[in-house]
């Protein structure tokens, strides 16, 4: 997902060296960054650290992209050798391996009560171990319905009413297949090697069905459940009907499917020369659920390497997150504020409608927006997960079947540690 982000998102690695002094007051503090972006994000950024340098003079930021495959491999590295980063923005799903890595500090104590307290509330949650504000989020995305216009008009569908509930969207991607001979509706319905393109998209609709996918503390599955079950049922039903084909993700991108769960930054990367005219709307959830999506992008973390960085760390994060640099980093990337007056804010909105319409219902969604369990289990926990949903998904296991062989497989992994 992240990868995907990125029409910037990725980058390769520069190990930087720094330095720090507290005498005269024409010392400065260095504090080195890593990141995996590249392209319009890595430039971004390093626009705007620029900017802060220039007037900060107490403190030079320096950046260091490194490869989003390499990433923790290198962290870990340096952990070893003791030259871990002063700042290391990642995957938000990493936070809790990175935590494991390094003494990260408590950003609550950091940052101002204002910043904090006017971020996505899941994002912030996603960022607290132990009672530690261990990490901020810098950037943010989330899943969102996008359809195939031209072929919701072939299908005599209204190409500007999308569907808004579960049983729309099945009988609008049935109506589709069913007139066009295309799939209805992309699922990601195999596990792969790492699981996650699965497990990320399931998530959205157990959540609107009102389930949960691990217990509050992370000990246990929780989604083998009355509302699991009727999520999972809800994707068996689209296979089954022909209108989502199992192991056929990709139809919609390629132009040659109806609809899909899709990225906020397919907008992004489809602006400039978009493949076909789509559109684009809030995922559509059970009639007697609630709406919700699954969070992804970037969050930050601050390793203790000295006093003088971690002060002058968290003062360049407590300024990259003003209101005034969420909004530009926002417009110039396509990622989501991260801040909830941002985020609802007519200055960003009306750069949204005049500029990126199509954002707009992912802009919306960060309100019902749910992030993934943080715990340093978590990726063996979707392999594990997604392994097995995947047997109902073929038609190799019942539902009940996949959900218990799934919960046993989860807790197996969590029980190991």
């Amino acid at each position: 997902m992240t990868a995907a982000l990125a029409v910037g998102v990725a980058g390769t690695l520069a190990f930087a060296g720094c330095s720090s002094s507290t005498g005269a007051a024409t010392d400065t503090t260095t504090v080195t960054i890593w990141h995996y972006w590249d392209g319009t994000n890595a430039d971004t950024f390093d626009a705007m650290v620029d900017s802060y340098n220039a007037s900060h003079p107490g403190v030079k930021i320096v950046t260091t992209n490194v490869p989003n495959a390499d990433f923790l491999t290198k962290l870990r590295a340096s952990a070893t050798s003791k030259t871990l980063p002063d700042v290391a923005i990642g995957d938000l799903v990493w936070v809790p391996q990175i935590a494991q890595i390094g003494s990260l500090a408590n950003l609550s104590t950091l940052l101002p009560a204002d910043t904090l307290s006017d971020i996505n509330p899941a994002l912030t949650g996603f960022g607290t171990i132990d009672g530690s504000q261990v990490s901020v989020p810098v950037s943010a995305n989330n899943l969102g319905y996008m359809y195939n216009k031209t072929l919701f008009q072939k299908a005599g569908l209204d190409p500007d009413k999308p569907p808004t509930t579960w049983d729309e969207l099945k009988a609008d991607a049935k109506k589709i297949l069913d007139t066009t001979g295309m799939p209805g509706y992309d699922l990601y319905t195999q596990a792969g090697d790492n699981g996650e393109g699965l497990t990320w998209n399931f998530q959205v609709n157990l959540w609107q069905a009102g389930g949960e996918f691990l217990t509050a503390d992370n000990s246990a599955a929780a989604f083998n459940t009355p509302e699991g079950a009727k999520a999972l049922q809800y994707w068996v039903d689209l296979i089954s009907s022909g209108a989502s084909p199992y192991a056929r993700w990709g139809e919609f991108e390629k132009g040659q499917g109806g609809s899909a769960q899709e990225g906020s930054w397919m907008v992004g990367i489809w602006a400039a020369d978009p493949p076909f005219e789509f559109g684009a709307a809030q995922v559509p959830y059970p009639k007697d659920g609630a709406p919700a999506t699954n969070l992804g992008g970037e969050q930050a973390m601050v390793f203790q390497n000295s006093d003088a960085k971690t002060k002058a760390a968290a003062d360049f994060l407590g300024w990259f997150l003003q209101p005034a640099q969420v909004t530009d980093w926002s417009e110039k990337t396509g990622m989501l504020p991260v801040l909830n007056s941002v985020a609802t804010g007519s200055d960003y909105l009306g750069w949204v409608d005049k500029t990126q319409p199509l954002l707009r219902p992912f802009v919306e969604q960060m309100a019902v927006a749910h992030a993934r369990p943080n715990t340093p289990l978590y990726p063996q926990i979707s392999l594990a997960f997604a392994q097995q949903i995947e047997k109902a998904l073929a038609g190799e296991a019942t539902v009940s079947d996949a959900l218990a062989a799934a919960e046993k497989a989860v807790n197996a992994v969590i029980a190991k540690g």
